[in-house]
């Protein structure tokens, strides 16, 4: 059985979700005996350290609440005091405790912290003495208090601390169970990956140890796993590799929880994971079944958020029947909402894969519970939720079926609840309860608060009076509307007639990237003859002519041949990338992106275009109009580069032709092919041959001769900042005309990291930014700059990261780097390791572990300082150097150092401490600047990307200012009182 595609209509889903209900519930009964409930909590409310009463007090929408959300994020894990007492004035700073909130103890807590501000810094400057000894105490008693929040929701910092609270738990309800979820993240290493392995091993070996192994495994305690922890590149694209290395790892923690009696949860992930998680589950189903068939023990989470959460259920039915087993399954709303919406809005898919209205993510879940409790040979259902509503309904449908289930609440959460239910009923009830170190509680935390914080959760609203319990309570199984709660990510940009998002593919999906693979198998790289340079003033002559006739095209009748082109662009997707693919050795992922981007800048400058070019009236003198208009300058020499030879080529001819100009192309000598079948959808959409004229051949030669040939009205260029100089030259000394050029070259992209940063998503962004197209990006991060504090820690994980990436044939979905563009950027690049052998410490294996040919295997090496980075290396390497010592303990100095390199094109900045990354910012001489992400992968129209000094001329392609560039100005200033009076001005007169 093979579950849907994830991107369905979410009325379609919900409107089956409620159908498959029908008869099943009596909702206003179920209402009815969660009152009682709701009543004795608002009686009795939490204590105030309870997340109930902290998201009331400090609800996250408030910058009271994000304040203190942002600070128990990253304060225990900054190693150096002055960061410390940055970050705390940074975040108390930004937010205002004084009469905020509401209870005693919370008041007195708001004045303590108000008190606090006044001995913390303002902005990012070190304090003085005196203020420092006073910050110093401030940044040690905000470091107790998030010690003490992070105790509401660890049970324990150690398993055996875990256990012992657990036992204290017990003794005061015995019919509680516990989940033990060992706290980390994905790993990015192997290393990081057999560390959580062996905490999983010490942790079920000591669950063991106080279990009774002749007790069923739903009367045990157990443990949670997450599968992203145990493998560092747990994705689809490393499939293979996933079931041949993971599997034997997880099935050493199966056989160990099953001769316990133990139960062991796979805990839920993203979407894109989803098909994975169940290859991974049904291969240990299948060894449980042959090897421990006894063992009841075995679970998985399901997320009822997903659109394809019933089918799930369905398919996993569907494996515990086929192998006879009766498995364990949790039922949870969702924990990774906001990252799921992200992704399909930035992937540009037709549908989200969740739920955007709350209330359908309540009716999918209460129809996955019915689903769960309908099947008690195969499954035993564990239902984790604090929605009293939803509690009820469960022992409402449980009853109905007489099916064995438990409830389930997280640790630090839902206590008033539970303590009400447990009185009316005997349902089991097992606590799902965090492990691990206080720091480590960061993606835990922001999630728990992020899910249970929102206006619209029912923890939330549970303690708030002025929330009527009969609106707490009320029945989800209704269908708004057809329309979701947000926009669809094709209409990211607006309601029509806005620009229409491009749309992507999700190459998780097997259905969604098989198109790609099977033109992979028809499409061939089609030959291209070869402009003789000798012919370029003719050409241009062509181009001139052709200009007349062009110019006086109407901008819509303009703008509709490149809308029409990207629509032909969007069908061919498949075809185009696999062209990517031949010919220029993109990845599977980045051939997407191209094709998406090349469908954005022509959707774009058609829209700018209409939007620039009307006419615009000026204000004057009566008795005249003064109107200003933009006119095309004439046939533009368009040089493309072979890095994006298709997104980059279609961008500056679009720009030309939207504005009026004809088009002499000349693309890079490398990438012919997919510059040719560009120019046939512009030439079939209606774009005149002689208007946009395609001239392949060697920069030195056809491009040369282009640039200096009589009659040019501009040039774009996008390249190396040395050829970029040698048209500027041709140019300048061309006689007639100042001819203007737009120059987009290369960066010493610099990417600057304080200690308050996540090293994980330091160690993400940096992996991508370095690495993702093997280095050969204009945007691509080739200097790295660690604060000393976290240089060690980061440096590793960066090595171990990247020793995980596949170097190889782009063709595989499993490649993450492909081959360099030919053999003479190759060598090139290998030129820069020799040099850099002899002048840094190397971190990465040697070159020579490279595959041979054009492939470079990703390279790093750590270097003196900023200032002994003197060039670009356009491939897979990164130098490192690190700050926070001497000379470079002010970032603003490390900014400096950045900007005296001469380049200025993408910045890269982590930091938690938000003004010290605006500051940063404003003073960086860059043109495009990313805070606490990847430094690629700049979006048209909300990312214009460019830059200066030695980066560019700008202005910045994809932005509302590029297309003036492409035009002259004409003001026309008309005597309208010539023909005898001004009879606009003498009608005024009363």
């Amino acid at each position: 059985m093979h579950l849907p595609i994830p991107y369905r209509p979410e009325a379609d889903v919900v409107s089956h979700r409620l159908a498959s209900l029908e008869g099943a519930l009596d909702w206003t009964a179920a209402a009815a005996a969660a009152t009682p409930w709701v009543e004795a909590v608002r009686r009795h409310p939490p204590p105030f350290w309870a997340m109930e009463s902290l998201l009331r007090e400090y609800p996250i929408s408030s910058a009271e609440g994000l304040a203190l959300m942002r600070l128990a994020e990253a304060l225990l894990r900054v190693p150096d005091a002055a960061t410390a007492i940055a970050l705390t004035a940074d975040q108390l700073g930004r937010a205002d405790f004084e009469g905020t909130a509401d209870s005693t103890l919370s008041r007195l807590s708001s004045a303590a912290i108000a008190m606090s501000k006044k001995f913390l810094p303002e902005g990012d400057h070190p304090p003085g003495l005196m203020a420092k000894l006073g910050a110093r105490t401030v940044v040690a008693a905000t470091l107790r208090a998030v010690q003490l929040l992070g105790r509401q929701f660890v049970l324990g910092q150690t398993i055996a601390e875990a256990m012992d609270e657990a036992r204290s738990a017990h003794r005061k309800q015995d019919a509680l169970r516990f989940s033990y979820d060992m706290l980390g993240e994905g790993a990015r290493t192997d290393a990081d990956a057999l560390r959580y392995l062996d905490s999983y091993t010490q942790a079920i070996g000591a669950i063991a140890a106080g279990a009774d192994a002749a007790r069923a495994p739903e009367h045990n305690d157990g443990i949670s796993i997450k599968l992203s922890a145990l493998h560092p590149r747990y994705e689809d694209a490393q499939r293979e590799r996933v079931m041949r290395e993971l599997v034997p790892r997880v099935w050493q923690l199966c056989e160990l929880a099953a001769d316990a009696g133990l139960n062991l949860t796979i805990d839920a992930e993203e979407v894109d994971r989803l098909e994975l998680s169940l290859d991974v589950f049904e291969a240990l189903a299948a060894r449980v079944a042959a090897e421990r068939p006894q063992w009841r023990g075995f679970g998985l989470a399901l997320q009822a958020y997903q659109t394809r959460a019933l089918e799930l259920i369905a398919h996993v039915t569907a494996v515990a029947r086929r192998h006879k087993l009766r498995l364990m399954c949790r039922l949870v709303k969702g924990a990774y909402w906001d990252a799921e919406i992200k992704r399909a809005q930035e992937l540009g898919l037709p549908h989200y894969p969740v739920f955007t209205h709350k209330h359908h993510s309540d009716v999918s879940y209460l129809a996955c519970a019915r689903a769960l409790l309908s099947a008690p040979d195969a499954v035993y259902p564990q239902f984790a939720t604090h929605n009293a509503g939803t509690i009820a309904a469960i022992l409402q449908m449980a009853e109905a079926a007489q099916a064995p289930f438990e409830l389930q609440r997280l640790h630090g959460m839902g206590e008033g609840v539970y303590r009400e239910v447990m009185k009316s009923t005997d349902a089991p009830v097992r606590v799902y309860a965090p492990v691990g170190q206080h720091k480590d509680l960061l993606a835990y935390l922001v999630r728990r608060l992020l899910e249970n914080g929102a206006n619209s959760s029912f923890v939330n609203q549970l303690g708030d009076e002025d929330v009527d319990i009969g609106e707490l309570l009320m029945s989800p199984l209704w269908l708004e509307e057809a329309n979701p709660a947000l926009p669809l990510p094709p209409a990211l940009y607006g309601p029509a007639p806005a620009r229409r998002n491009s749309e992507g593919i999700d190459l998780a999906v097997e259905p969604m990237r098989a198109p790609l693979l099977a033109a992979l198998e028809t499409t061939a790289v089609p030959g291209i003859e070869a402009f003789d340079a000798a012919g370029a003033p003719k050409a241009v002559a062509a181009s001139a002519a052709a200009f007349r006739r062009w110019r006086k095209t109407p901008v819509e009748a303009r703008a509709a041949m490149l809308r029409q082109a990207a629509d032909a662009l969007q069908r061919e997707l498949p075809r185009f990338c696999a062209l990517l693919v031949k010919e220029a050795f993109k990845t599977w992922g980045d051939a997407v992106a191209e094709v998406r981007e090349a469908v954005d800048f022509l959707r774009y400058y058609a829209d700018e275009a209409e939007r620039i070019m009307q006419p615009v009236a000026l204000p004057g003198p009566t008795g005249e109009s003064n109107e200003l208009r933009l006119t095309a300058r004439g046939p533009w020499v368009c040089i493309s580069p072979w890095n994006f030879p298709l997104a980059i080529f279609t961008g500056q001819v679009a720009a030309a032709l939207a504005t009026g100009n004809t088009v002499l192309a000349k693309p890079a000598e490398q990438t012919p092919a997919i510059a040719l079948e560009a120019v046939k959808l512009l030439h079939a959409a209606g774009v005149p041959a002689d208007a946009l004229q395609l001239l392949h051949g060697p920069g030195e030669t056809v491009g040369a001769a282009l640039v200096a040939a009589p009659g040019v009205a501009g040039v774009v260029f996008t390249g190396s900042t040395q050829v970029a100089r040698i048209i500027h030259r041709a140019l300048a000394a061309k006689d007639g005309p100042i001819v203007p050029l737009i120059a987009e070259t290369g960066g010493i992209n610099a990417m600057l990291v304080d200690s308050s940063a996540l090293p994980e998503q330091v160690v993400d962004a940096v992996v991508q930014s370095a690495f993702r197209s093997a280095g050969q990006r204009c945007s691509a991060l080739r200097l790295l700059v660690l604060h000393d504090g976290i240089a060690e820690a980061v440096i590793e994980m960066i090595r171990g990261a990247a020793g995980e990436l596949t170097a190889g044939d782009p063709a595989l979905l499993s490649t993450d780097v492909g081959p360099v563009i030919d053999g003479e950027a190759a060598d090139n690049i290998r030129r820069h390791l020799k040099r850099l052998d002899s002048e840094a410490k190397r971190l990465l294996a040697p070159a020579s572990s490279s595959t041979g040919g054009n492939l470079i295997a990703p390279q790093a090496y750590e270097v003196p300082s900023i200032d002994s980075v003197t060039s670009e290396i356009f491939g897979p390497v990164l130098q490192i150097a690190r700050w926070g010592q001497g000379e470079l303990s002010d970032p603003a100095e490390v900014i400096e150092r950045i900007n005296a390199l001469g380049y200025g094109l993408t910045l890269g900045i982590q930091t938690r401490i938000d003004s010290r990354a605006q500051a940063l910012a404003t003073r960086a001489h860059v043109g495009n600047i990313y805070v606490n992400r990847n430094i690629i992968g700049a979006v048209v129209g909300v990312q214009p990307f460019g830059g200066e000094g030695l980066s560019g001329t700008g202005p910045k392609a994809g932005g509302p200012h590029y297309l003036y560039r492409f035009c002259a100005e004409q003001t026309v200033t008309v005597n309208t009182t010539a023909a005898g009076g001004n009879a606009a001005l003498l009608s005024t007169v009363a």
